[in-house]
This record gives C-alpha cells, sequence and structure tokens, in this order.
C-alpha cells in the first residue's frame, strides 16, 4: 500500500528549516490546514518566529486571507503571546490580507466566536482584534 500523505507533511517539514524563506512559504502552505491538530502549534511557532519577521508577517496574511474560525483563532492566539516587534508584524500580515481584493474575511464576525473560546489568550487576542475591526469587518488603521 502507498504512504498516503495528508497534503500537509512536506511544509511541516519546511517549518522547521533554517531558511527564512522556507519557513514563510511553509507557513502559506499550511495555512489552509489550521483545523489540524497537528498543524496548529508549528503555525503559531511561525507566527512568532524570531528569526525573521517576513515569515510572522507572511504567515499572519496567509491565515488571516484563509479567515476560518479555525485560521484567525492562531493568529489571534499568536497576538496575545508576541512582543511588541511581532505584534507589529502579524498586524502588517492582517491588514495586507484584508486589504486585497476578495480578502474581505469578517473579522469581526470570527472575533465574535472567538470570545467565547474556553482558552483565555484566545479571547483576549480576539478582543484586540475585534477593536481594531469596524462593524463590516475591515480593520481600522492602528496608530
Amino acid at each position: 500500500m502507498p504512504d498516503m500523505t495528508h497534503g500537509w507533511e512536506a511544509a511541516l517539514a519546511e517549518a522547521e528549516s533554517p531558511s527564512w524563506a522556507r519557513r514563510a512559504r511553509a507557513g502559506c502552505a499550511l495555512a489552509r490546514f489550521a483545523g489540524v491538530p497537528e498543524v496548529a502549534g508549528p503555525l503559531v511557532r511561525l507566527l512568532l518566529d524570531t528569526g525573521d519577521t517576513a515569515v510572522t508577517r507572511r504567515t499572519a496574511e496567509a491565515l488571516t486571507r484563509v479567515g476560518t474560525p479555525a485560521a484567525v483563532r492562531l493568529v489571534v492566539l499568536a497576538l496575545a503571546g508576541a512582543d511588541d516587534g511581532q505584534a507589529d508584524w502579524l498586524w502588517t500580515g492582517i491588514h495586507d490580507a484584508q486589504a486585497e481584493p476578495g480578502g474581505g474575511t469578517d473579522l469581526a464576525a470570527v472575533c465574535a466566536r472567538l470570545a467565547r473560546d474556553p482558552d483565555g489568550a484566545v479571547r483576549r487576542g480576539a478582543a484586540v482584534l475585534a477593536a481594531d475591526a469596524d462593524r463590516d469587518g475591515v480593520l481600522l488603521p492602528r496608530t
């Protein structure tokens, strides 16, 4: 019987690469699998990457573009645990995704759902993200 892959194993291996470009590519590839338990932890590590801000930005952008509750949950979890520098790059990725045509995920609605998450860090991160979203789900510029 041939070895069946789940479509995310190769990207998961790249998430541990010393190359920032490979880690960023892995974050983008893994974003659509945000709801898979084996992928969630590595995605949060990529969102909080200490080696290169491009990894943080591109992973946040990809997850925001996916826009599912599972994907946004990882972004808000990272926001809750980010230092100021990481948070700036997370916000940049979020804003980049929202600024693209078709990037209009209703973040306010997703955050309202995440406000009931059992994890306090997720609830805190969702509150922060929701505070920057207007009633149409479009992020307001941070000042």
